[in-house]
């Protein structure tokens, strides 16, 4: 096995594991914020089944699908070019961005004539543009690494540079959540709209607190207190 499929391997698990995580949090999130509400039981039937079938399969299905679109395309640039030009990167996103577009979990439940709309799709292409640039970096690393934590210190070489490209990924999913806050009538959903936004909200920060934490153990082999 060449270094390239080893780390796309490596990674591949990593952002998988990353996923179940993140819709962990809003399965659980979406039972505490139904039973806060007196009249949530009138809804919580038809709030549950809906986010139950959308986490279980579009959710997952369409993320699994967007981490290959990102790692095949970054194999690609990377087995096909000693030197990754502009003119080529640019190439490869506008040939995959629309698949990627298709398979996104937010972008699924929107209203595409929405006025925020273009503004969503934006930010996903960025978020898309960022993710292949840090699995260029991962699948490059020609050292012996045995795990994610060995392959992120080789990638990284320190916590602060890790913690940056982590941002710059954990920011574009903000901004997008943040149209969505602002306008929740972007979301075409049967009901429970400000419940769902509320546990995307939730759900991103208590998985933004998990990765940010998992790089002190990363790093400096610290775990949470």
């Amino acid at each position: 096995m060449s270094y390239i499929q080893r780390n796309y391997n490596i990674v591949e698990q990593k952002m998988i594991a990353q996923t179940d995580l993140s819709l962990g949090y809003g399965r659980d999130l979406i039972d505490s914020e139904l039973n806060m509400g007196v009249l949530n039981f009138v809804i919580k039937p038809i709030v549950k089944s809906f986010y139950k079938h959308w986490s279980d399969n579009e959710a997952r299905v369409g993320t699994l699908k967007q981490i290959k679109i990102a790692l095949d395309s970054a194999k690609l640039l990377i087995e096909e070019n000693g030197t990754i030009s502009k003119e080529k990167f640019d190439d490869v996103i506008n040939r995959n961005f629309p698949s990627y577009l298709e398979n996104d979990q937010t972008d699924r439940q929107c209203k595409k004539n929405h006025k925020h709309y273009k503004k969503l799709k934006e930010i996903t292409k960025q978020l898309f543009i960022s993710q292949l640039e840090e699995c260029i970096l991962f699948l490059q690393v020609n050292e012996e690494v045995k795990d994610y934590n060995e392959l992120s210190r080789a990638t990284f070489k320190t916590k602060e540079k890790a913690l940056q490209a982590l941002m710059r990924q954990l920011n574009f999913n903000d901004k997008g959540i943040s149209i969505v806050e602002q306008d929740d009538t972007i979301i075409n959903v049967p009901a429970g709209r400000n419940i769902i936004v509320r546990v995307l909200r939730k759900g991103f920060e208590l998985t933004k607190k998990k990765l940010i934490e998992e790089l002190d153990f990363i790093f400096h082999k610290k775990l949470p207190t």
